[in-house]
């Protein structure tokens, strides 16, 4: 990088050329880390599956139609 004689050179220096130089590298740079950070390697948290089983049994659920069946018929036999 010898003596520069054009308008943007000051001292045997390209400014300008060096500026971009350095933007250029600074994006990069910059996309890289950004690209590296964006996922970790720590294992993902995985909630477990709740499965919920009926409490009780089937046969609690026929007393109350029953029981409604006598009120039903009682009321009636008393009219």
């Amino acid at each position: 990088m010898g003596a520069c004689h054009r308008p943007h050179c000051i001292g045997g220096k390209r400014i300008l050329e060096d500026t971009m130089k350095k933007l250029v590298l600074a994006a990069a740079l910059t996309a890289a880390a950004s690209t590296a950070f964006a996922g970790s390697m720590a294992d993902p948290v995985v909630e477990p599956v709740v499965i919920e089983e009926a409490a009780g049994s089937s046969s609690n659920n026929v007393w109350v139609p029953l029981l409604l069946l006598v009120v039903v018929a009682a009321a009636a036999a008393g009219s």
